[in-house]
């Protein structure tokens, strides 16, 4: 099972195998009972592997109903506040006749009086 990875060709003759079996499936059944066959397994395998089915069920609810306590949040604000901690402290460089230096460390030239 350990060479059963992603990426890897043991992988993708799994994966081939399984598409090979369900086309077989539904030219042999038809599409519809092998989608019923298909959503049996998915019901089966959820049976057999979750433990604690409510708090699963509570938790994939949450997600797509949120409770309504639960703080709305503004996107654009939080990426905007989140741009201006990273950026706090940086300072773009300055374009001088010699070349390019940090912001901040320009010397101060004497002017001619005009």
């Amino acid at each position: 099972m350990k060479k059963l990875k992603m990426g890897t060709p043991a992988m993708g003759v799994a994966i081939g195998a399984i598409l090979v079996g369900a086309a077989a499936l539904v030219m042999i059944i038809g599409f519809w009972k092998a989608l019923l066959l298909v959503v049996l397994f998915a019901v089966g395998f959820f049976i057999g592997t979750v433990d604690n089915k409510q708090e699963f069920i509570r938790e994939k609810a949450n997600k797509i109903i949120p409770a309504k306590d639960a703080k709305v949040i503004d996107i654009k604000s939080e990426i905007t506040r989140d741009q201006d901690e990273r950026n706090q402290g940086f300072q773009a460089p300055v374009m001088t006749e010699t070349g390019t230096k940090p912001a901040g460390t320009e010397e101060e030239t004497e002017e001619d009086g005009e």
